[in-house]
């Protein structure tokens, strides 16, 4: 995907194509463009770099004359020569292929457009599942490492379960939601998307099928796809995953475990019942079927304490349960858990020791102060009451300009709101328009191939004002599509 903060000199007497033809040849030949590297379509790249198309249309007749570039019907303008296939007989790699045929797959083209969109400035982020930095305890993270200053602790590596310390904080922690686990049983990983990555590579075979809730977050992701597996959505209602379904779709599939997100589900904010959750245990137990926890948003809850988590139920060691700080406290810690059977745990710790060596034990330290200094339950009080009044907000917003264009239920918890649109429109035109407008959403469809009429809006991260802000003016780009 091309990515670049570098614009033409417009105040420069070299003339803005030959900006832009000196730069493309720098990125060949310096190899940051590769053979087979695709360029933008002319308009895009105009507008990237602020030009007239004329201007990129002659920067890219000046590279294709001197047989740098190719541009074909159908397939668009690609990098075919470089400097060393000028200089040298035989040329160098064609690291696209290598691209091309790696085992981990690459993102969806729409989560990569989401991923690089992020970081332009100004852009209103309506979707985006991390906490506003205004939302971030800095002074309390100050305060934390100040303390740690004033303490011996390690700087070297960890034992490969991770730090001890931490480990202790977590299990009792654990005690305070149900779940009684020693800290030998449990894993530090660098937040949970890294356990899902170390269960993908470490427990399963290829050609094995995980169910999962339809939607879910886990389709936005590679993680189990890139290790050879496949994913099986099971449609929900409002009480959480349809149970009854499973043993059907365990036999047909020959699936081999299924992943939940029961508290505050991503992306629909479902909160699973106490009853659903039983059940749930129940059926994997009787059809066999390991059971994957992820409570990350168990803390964020904003009307009342949800149900105990299915871990808590589970007495043969049936599920392997992932928590984390990225979503309650900073996502920039990089720390989370996996809590499971010992064999399990250790299993899954040296594969992690294989992988990264362990967390970032400054992270680990971090982290057990904020459990141990109190520090941690205080700020969840806090953020707590700020995302209550971020979700009445950008509810009441909804209400305002979405009345008559879209149906959605109101979250007990977590970040999100699932919006369903009342028109049938294409969600790619609407993403794209949103986007050139300075506005970036979460679409339905990567979350589920199926859900063309469905928008994730969260109201964790944006300030008020900007929520208003965007909701009014998506609302108007959805009116003027639907004409």
């Amino acid at each position: 995907m091309f990515n670049t903060d570098w614009k033409p000199n417009k105040s420069s007497p070299v003339p803005l194509h030959k900006q832009i033809t000196d730069f493309m040849k720098e990125k060949i030949a310096n190899g940051e463009w590769t053979i087979g590297y695709k360029l933008p379509p002319q308009r895009t790249l105009a507008k990237r770099l602020e030009v007239n198309r004329s201007t990129i249309v002659t920067a890219y007749d000046e590279l294709i004359a001197e047989g740098l570039i190719e541009g074909k019907s159908g397939s668009g303008t690609r990098v075919i020569n470089n400097t060393w296939n000028l200089l040298a007989t035989t040329p160098p790699p064609d690291w696209n292929s290598y691209v091309k045929f790696g085992t981990h797959q690459p993102n969806l083209p729409t989560i990569q457009e989401i991923n690089h969109a992020e970081f332009t400035p100004n852009i209103i982020r309506l979707g985006t599942g991390e906490l506003s930095p205004n939302l971030i305890p800095s002074q309390s993270m100050k305060k934390v490492f100040q303390q740690l200053s004033n303490k011996e602790i390690s700087y070297g590596y960890e034992e490969p379960k991770g730090l001890l310390p931490l480990r202790e904080q977590i299990a009792t922690y654990l005690r305070t939601i149900g779940i009684h686990a020693s800290p030998s049983s449990i894993l530090i990983v660098s937040g949970a998307l890294q356990a899902l990555q170390l269960i993908s590579v470490g427990l399963l075979h290829k050609g094995s099928t995980v169910l999962t809730e339809k939607p879910s977050y886990l389709h936005s992701l590679n993680v189990f796809q890139s290790a050879g597996m496949r994913l099986m959505g099971i449609p929900m209602d409002k009480e959480g995953i349809q149970t009854k379904l499973i043993p059907a779709y365990k036999k047909q599939q020959n699936a081999a475990l299924l992943y939940t997100i029961p508290t505050f589900h991503n992306p629909t904010g479902t909160l699973m019942t106490f009853e659903r959750r039983k059940h749930l245990l129940d059926t994997c137990q009787q059809e066999q079927l390991p059971l994957i926890e992820d409570d990350v948003y168990r803390e964020l809850w904003l009307d009342e304490i949800p149900p105990k988590p299915i871990k808590a139920f589970d007495k043969h060691g049936l599920v392997l349960y992932l928590g984390s700080l990225s979503k309650s406290l900073s996502p920039g810690l990089r720390i989370g858990w996996i809590v499971g059977p010992e064999p399990v745990v250790e299993h899954l710790a040296d594969i992690k020791m294989q992988t990264d060596y362990g967390s970032s034990s400054l992270s680990q330290w971090a982290a057990a102060e904020w459990f141990s200094s109190g520090l941690y339950h205080e700020h969840l009080q806090e953020v707590r009451k700020q995302l209550k009044t971020r979700r009445d907000f950008t509810l009441a917003t909804l209400n305002k300009y979405f009345s008559d264009l879209a149906v959605w239920d109101k979250p007990t918890g977590g970040f999100y709101i699932w919006l369903r649109l009342l028109p049938s429109i294409s969600m790619r035109k609407i993403f794209e328009m949103a986007l050139t407008e300075g506005i970036l959403l979460n679409p339905g469809n990567v979350y589920d191939h199926q859900a063309e009429q469905f928008l994730r809006i969260s109201y964790s991260f944006a300030s008020l004002p900007s929520i208003e802000d965007g909701l009014k003016r998506l609302s108007k780009i959805i009116k003027l599509i639907a004409k």
